[in-house]
């Protein structure tokens, strides 16, 4: 259970954001492809370039724990960002009859963008989770959200 206790954090952080480096790579191997994805945006290659880094190198800091809060913003923002820019899921008149296509595809995209979101935001604002072990002990307990009390346990 220690070894358990150990890893289930970097575990769960690791699975958090194990997408961005492949989406990097993905980027810098096929970069004319990404380059007619940003089509419409000024300073494309910068943009790329930016893109690239942001997903290489904030998923080592959130898994490293160095600068992990830091990290998280800036790729919570970045989630935002691509879903507002790339994932506009209202544009396509499909998506509202809620059928198969590119409207629904993109809807889909989108809410797991700020599902990303929603865990980055956790990595920020509880560095420090509980076990596993107190997770076993004690699988029902609530947590206040809000607040000032935000994060510790609710009566």
């Amino acid at each position: 259970m220690l070894l358990l206790n150990a890893c289930a954090p970097v575990l769960l952080r690791i699975c958090l954001v194990v997408l961005f480096p492949f989406s990097a790579l993905d980027k810098a191997v096929n970069w004319d492809t990404a380059m007619k994805q940003a089509a419409g945006l000024p300073f494309k290659p910068a943009l790329l370039v930016a893109s690239i880094l942001v997903e290489a190198v904030t998923p080592v800091c959130i898994v490293s724990g160095w600068h992990d809060r830091l990290a998280a913003f800036v790729l919570a923002g970045f989630c935002v960002i691509t879903a507002v820019l790339f994932h506009q899921f209202w544009r396509f008149p499909d998506f509202w009859r809620f059928k198969e296509g590119e409207g629904l595809a993109h809807f889909w995209d989108f809410l797991k963008n700020f599902g990303l979101v929603g865990g980055l935001g956790f990595v920020m604002l509880s560095p420090h989770p509980v076990t596993v072990s107190e997770s076993l002990r004690h699988p029902l307990p609530s947590t206040h959200v809000a607040g000032s009390q935000a994060g510790s346990k609710a009566p």
